[in-house]
């Protein structure tokens, strides 16, 4: 949206201004849902596993995000290695947090060396719909 500023009075400017702000705190406070899949390297013992999970899952809801799901795929064989390793422990997170905190969770598994492969991808109203089905068939066969 383009406004002309030049044929505006003062409190017509303080409305537009004071409209703008709303709309950039309304885009940083809007939460979206998430899946993150990611694997761990395979010469992690459990407990190492467990606590790298717990820790990334802590990260995210200390950033206000709200987990829906957590899921241990388990160890699985991988199509090429990556690092050398032929198999990872594959885990997917489910959860909705503000958009910004996805760069700060991605920026901390480029760090984390027990991370071999990351991918966050924002689910709209379908495939949000599509997990949830999975989730339940899954739970059912279970």
């Amino acid at each position: 949206m383009f406004v002309s500023l030049h044929s505006k009075t003062l409190p017509e400017l303080e409305l537009i201004l004071i409209f703008a702000a709303v709309l950039t705190i309304n885009k940083r406070n809007i939460m979206n849902r998430y899946e993150t899949v990611f694997i761990l390297n395979p010469v992690l013992s459990e407990d190492q596993i467990k606590e790298t999970v717990k820790k990334y899952e802590d990260f995210l809801t200390s950033k206000g995000a709200k987990m829906i799901a957590k899921e241990d795929w388990g160890l699985k064989k991988l199509a090429y290695p990556i690092q050398n390793k032929k198999s990872g422990f594959y885990h997917l997170f489910d959860y909705n947090v503000a958009g910004e905190t996805i760069e700060q969770l991605e920026v901390e598994f480029r760090r984390d060396e027990r991370f071999m492969r990351y991918l966050t991808v924002k689910l709209d109203k379908h495939a949000a719909a599509w997990a949830d089905k999975r989730r339940d068939r899954n739970k059912q066969k279970a």
